[in-house]
């Protein structure tokens, strides 16, 4: 009868520990994922797409070509 409490109180035992780390690791996981939400709410307001920097860099290049077009003819005459 005493070994049989013995081992409910080490099965008791193991179980609370093994819950403890599952319910610490659930909550670093949950953590993970409220701090990537952020990241990449933070992401898109604050940082540019690669695809939306090529049209802009695209225009800034077409305006920089007629400039230096008009200087060059100022030059010529």
């Amino acid at each position: 009868m005493m070994d049989q409490q013995i081992v409910n109180w080490l099965f008791t035992g193991a179980g609370t520990a093994f819950g403890w780390v599952l319910k610490i690791i659930w909550d670093a996981i949950t953590d993970l994922k409220r701090d990537m939400k952020d990241l990449n709410k933070e992401v898109h307001e604050d940082f540019v797409r690669k695809e939306d920097y090529r049209v802009d860099i695209a225009e800034v290049k077409q305006m920089l070509a007629r400039i230096f077009d008009k200087l060059d003819a100022k030059v010529d005459k």
